[in-house]
């Protein structure tokens, strides 16, 4: 059994542990994968178990590729193309193929991405004559989506099927929003399309409907292994339990202490309630890090012990001491990424160490700025993993074309910002005013300028208006005053308010504070013009450097899950950053326990060495000077090699109160745990499969109607099932 050999007992007991109910805890760096991909080849190799009969899901598309791979690498000559190594709605969508003709949908639907559900809603917009104004299509997006987390608008689907159906939503009694909806669904129908939150519910529906094709399903999966688990939505783990009913038999792999997705729905308590839902089920720990040294390992576990949802358990090592992990307070965020791209000159210098072995993880995007003008400053390539260039983001691009419009008259920035945010001047105004420009030889704003009684539209004049008064202010503000001016003053400010794009927000509230930087680090009166050059020769050295292979890799936290590096600095390590101030008004206790586990995430990345910093000075953020993280104060000093202005009031004692912590609300009490089973006075027997603390809801599974419900802790008309 080669498969089997590298694997410690842990491992090898979970390869082997084939029937029942089992739930691997598998910490950061445990060899999960290598578990998972050795316990596959064992039912098909050692077992004689066809792919066919195999569910094996992953969490993304590239994990179910990686696995993929390496399963076929080690059953070389065996066909896997009947084989279920997929995503939950990869699977889902090869029930569908199957299956949905009994719908009346033809096997050959379409998939909607989320350009095409845009052009829809372009088309609906233009049938009910409204504009993005008044509904973003961000935000009815995101409106349809949590219409479809309940699963009987797939009764209106089949319902708007006729025209008279479709006209009456026009003069209907309905909101804006459910006419849209409505007329969402008509055009879905009639193209035979389905979006991603359609995909999972259609099969629900599927096998709701027709019992028969449940149960060919349920006897076809004879085996289903799930794979960070933790990241499940109680939908997802219901339709997995549900496959699994008729063979009685589930796997499931992952670790509470990683979940970082309950934002968007992640469920961690159905894996730490796990053994209370299925009552003999079989628990198997994998608590061996074979990525990180003792030093990362402690200071990590350090933390992550404060979280109260989580399964007991406390990650050990067999590898030999490594480096300290290094703290560094800095005076500003200039001084702490300075002193970053430093140690990363210094260390990259070293024997069989390059650029390439260095990471900078962060909680939010724009914090990249002051990072990206350091590294670019010291001539060090770098990529951003998932994400885009600072300068490079739409929004920062439109303030500094606007910046360029009124210091230099420069027409690509005119054709970027004339409509933005739209003055419903259209593509015959643009070609107009850029013809007219080409014949009078003079720049397009100059043109419109001149030639304003030409065009009619009311945007123009406003526009013109606007650009010619923000050119009078130029030189009796500062820099700062003057930006933050124009982003109101021009209606940037409100597009993105309205469009709720909390990112862009930061993002711009970085490039407001780097101008508050400047000018009091600066000894002269700092000229747009000198900015605007600056900017330029960054963009254009950043560019120079796209060319180099051997790079710093930027990303957030979120997009390191999953992966290793040999040296990891986790920056930006400020109360109110980490943990997001944001996330805890939103929801609480939980959002702070999520953030621990982001914590977590991010330092167990590291295998050779680890570096945290946070900076002092202004936090735009909470208006108030920043804090270390509160994180911080949960290491035990032992643990750490603490660098830069380490005198700082702040660390004198371990017992500091934040003043956002009283924004914590009190930890409501519930009185159902997941698996309980209760009685409710209109569906009867349920179970609740999912208990949310911090709205204060249950999630409660009644077969007898096949329904999934959120029921309220206050509601009196619920009680246990005896």
């Amino acid at each position: 059994m080669e498969h089997l050999k590298g694997l410690n007992t842990q491992q090898i007991q979970a390869v082997k542990e084939t029937e029942g109910y089992v739930r691997v805890i598998a910490g950061a760096g445990s060899g999960k994968t290598k578990t998972l991909v050795s316990r596959y080849v064992h039912l098909v190799k050692d077992l004689g178990v066809n792919p066919s009969n195999i569910l094996c899901v992953t969490f993304t598309n590239n994990a179910s590729r990686e696995m993929r791979n390496r399963i076929k690498a080690q059953l070389e000559g065996l066909n896997l193309s009947e084989g279920y190594i997929t995503t939950y709605h990869g699977f889902c969508v090869k029930v569908l193929r199957e299956d949905i003709y009994k719908l009346q949908i033809p096997q050959s639907f379409t998939i909607l991405d989320s350009e095409d559900q845009k052009t829809i809603l372009r088309q609906i917009y233009e049938e009910l004559n409204i504009t993005s104004r008044e509904y973003t299509f961000k935000d009815i997006i995101r409106r349809i989506s949590e219409r479809k987390q309940d699963i009987s608008y797939i009764e209106e689907y089949f319902s708007v099927d006729s025209a008279n159906h479709y006209e009456a939503s026009l003069s209907s009694n309905d909101s804006l929003p459910d006419t849209i909806f409505k007329r969402y669904l008509f055009k879905q129908l009639r193209n035979f399309s389905l979006d991603f939150d359609d995909l999972m519910n259609f099969t629900i529906y599927l096998f709701m409907r027709y019992e028969e094709l449940l149960k060919k399903w349920q006897k076809r999966l004879q085996y289903i292994q799930v794979d960070e688990v933790q990241d499940s939505s109680a939908k997802q783990f219901m339709f997995v339990q549900l496959l699994a009913n008729y063979h009685k038999y589930l796997f499931v792999v992952g670790d509470p202490d990683q979940t970082i997705y309950e934002w968007r729905g992640a469920k961690p308590e159905l894996l730490v309630e796990f053994d209370k839902l299925f009552k003999y089920s079989k628990t198997i720990i994998l608590n061996q890090n074979y990525r990180s040294t003792p030093q990362i390992l402690k200071v990590s576990n350090s933390i992550i012990k404060n979280n109260t949802l989580r399964v007991e358990k406390e990650m050990v090592t067999q590898l030999p001491d490594g480096k300290e992990v290094v703290y560094y307070h800095a005076q500003s965020n200039l001084d702490e990424s300075k002193w970053i791209v430093n140690e990363i000159l210094r260390r990259s210098k070293e024997k069989n160490c390059s650029l390439n072995d260095f990471t900078i993880l962060y909680r939010s995007s724009y914090l990249t700025r002051v990072l990206e003008q350091a590294l670019i400053m010291e001539n060090i390539p770098y990529s951003i993993h998932g994400g885009i260039r600072f300068f490079e983001r739409k929004e920062i691009k439109d303030i500094i074309a606007y910046l360029r419009l009124i210091a230099f008259n420069d027409n690509t920035a005119f054709l970027r910002i004339v409509n933005v945010p739209s003055r419903k001047l259209g593509k015959k105004f643009v070609t107009d005013i850029v013809r007219l420009s080409e014949e009078t030889n003079l720049p397009i704003f100059s043109t419109l300028e001149q030639n304003l009684s030409k065009f009619k539209q009311k945007g123009a004049k406003e526009f013109v208006e606007l650009i010619q008064g923000l050119r009078r202010l130029k030189t009796s503000k500062g820099i700062s005053d003057f930006v933050k001016y124009l982003f109101d003053k021009s209606g940037l400010s409100l597009l993105y308010r309205n469009d709720g794009d909390y990112e862009r927000l930061e993002n711009i509230a970085e490039f407001q504070n780097s101008l508050i930087t400047i000018e009091k680090t600066s000894d002269e009166v700092v000229e747009l013009e000198d900015y605007l050059q600056e900017i330029s020769l960054y963009n254009e050295m950043s560019k120079d450097e796209e060319q180099k292979h051997n790079k710093v890799k930027l990303m957030t936290i979120h997009s390191a899950k999953g992966l290793e590096f040999k040296n990891v600095f986790l920056c930006g390590f400020i109360d109110g950053v980490l943990p997001s101030q944001r996330a805890i008004n939103d929801r609480g206790v939980r959002a702070l326990e999520e953030e621990r586990r982001l914590t977590y995430v991010a330092m167990t990345r590291a295998m050779e060495s680890l570096y945290i910093s946070d900076s002092e000075g202004y936090n735009y953020t909470n208006d108030s000077d920043n804090q270390p993280s509160r994180f911080y104060f949960e290491i035990d000093n032992s643990l750490l090699k603490r660098e830069g202005y380490i005198n700082s009031p702040v660390f004198d004692s371990q017992n500091i109160t934040y003043a956002n912590k009283r924004l914590l609300p009190d930890t409501p009490k519930s009185t159902f745990r997941v698996g309980d089973f209760v009685f409710h006075i209109r569906w009867n027997k349920g179970q609740v499969i999912g208990v949310d603390k911090s709205t204060r809801i249950y999630q409660i599974l009644f077969p007898e109607f096949n329904i999934i419900r959120n029921i309220h802790f206050d509601f009196d008309g619920i009680e246990p099932f005896k």
